[in-house]
């Protein structure tokens, strides 16, 4: 596959103003796409309000939370926790990328769309969360007055490219956890609205995956830069939340999301869909990147590999323990 941009491909010629200027038409084209397939879809559909009963507060009736009322597992509960934090900054991540892309024209008008499909995700998770009791709404709402109000702001906002590039896996990457959330939560009811959400992360992940290939075709040393700096520099949005690398720790070992995952469902469905390892035609910075990226890539694998051995022999352990 080669990709050459003779005219326009030199790092003196684009900027952020000319590349959001020279994919313009391609959002446009994207957006129609997207519009096309995305399927509206009511929150409230997917929670179970049957379940729900006063907490206490002002109604004297109010049960307090105990764990032990909900179906979801422990793994399930720290995930969606997690999941919905993640969510919840979204008036954040609007300000980036509506500051970063525009609020005009085909950009403007997918900023605001994504943005108003992402509120879907925080509203039904919420409120399945209370109506199920699945977790502690007292240490939820402090959980999120603290990430909220940290705010957020983005390892990528300094280049227009690596914004695309972050979250063509990002949004793969909240597609994951979610599917995997909902498969681990033991709750069907949990498991359909994931199931949603994650729908609408792919088509998300889908629109960026097609305009970083568009980047690719333009200015393909600036955009195999990017995808090197953000693969190998990659953490998700939520990294701020309070207590989230224990959180992550404990995702890892229920198999929500762990190197293993990461490197094979996140990485690698982009890498190669792009075929990024086999493009032709670049220049100096940009194979060095390539190659870079590339050595990146085996070394995750590998580091992956000694995690699914920590994991299978720590299941091992438990099984054995179960048996005894």
């Amino acid at each position: 596959m080669t990709i050459t941009s003779p005219h326009l491909g030199s790092p003196s010629v684009w900027t952020d103003a000319r590349l959001l200027y020279a994919l313009e038409e391609v959002v446009e084209k994207e957006l129609n796409r997207h519009l096309q397939v995305a399927k509206d879809w009511m929150p409230h559909e997917y929670v179970p309000w049957s379940d729900g009963r006063n907490f206490p507060g002002l109604f004297e009736d109010g049960e307090a939370w105990d764990k032990n009322q909900s179906k979801v597992t422990e793994i399930g509960r720290i995930a969606l926790v997690v999941n919905l934090l993640t969510e919840d900054n979204l008036p954040s991540y609007h300000h980036e990328i509506a500051t970063l892309f525009g609020r005009e024209g085909a950009w403007g008008t997918w900023v605001h769309r994504w943005t108003a499909e992402e509120g879907r995700h925080g509203i039904v998770m919420r409120d399945y969360l209370l109506a199920s009791r699945a977790v502690d709404p007292d240490q939820l709402e402090r959980f999120r007055m603290s990430h909220m109000s940290e705010g957020f702001e983005s390892d990528n906002r300094h280049s227009m490219l690596h914004s695309i590039a972050y979250v063509a896996f990002q949004e793969l990457a909240t597609r994951i956890s979610h599917r995997n959330t909902g498969h681990q939560s033991g709750d069907p009811v949990c498991d359909r609205m994931l199931a949603r959400i994650a729908t609408d992360e792919n088509l998300h992940m889908v629109f960026y995956r097609n305009l970083l290939k568009a980047a690719f075709e333009l200015a393909p040393d600036l955009t195999m830069q990017a995808v090197r700096d953000v693969v190998v520099n990659f953490r998700m949005p939520g990294h701020g939340i309070p207590g989230f690398e224990r959180a992550a720790a404990q995702m890892a070992i229920g198999e929500v999301y762990n190197l293993r995952i990461h490197h094979d469902d996140v990485l690698q469905p982009v890498l190669r869909f792009l075929k990024v390892l086999e493009i032709d035609g670049l220049g100096p910075e940009g194979l060095q990147a390539q190659e870079e990226l590339g050595l990146y890539m085996g070394g995750l694998d590998a580091e992956a590999a000694k995690f699914d051995e920590k994991l299978a022999a720590r299941k091992a352990r438990m099984a054995a323990r179960a048996a005894g």
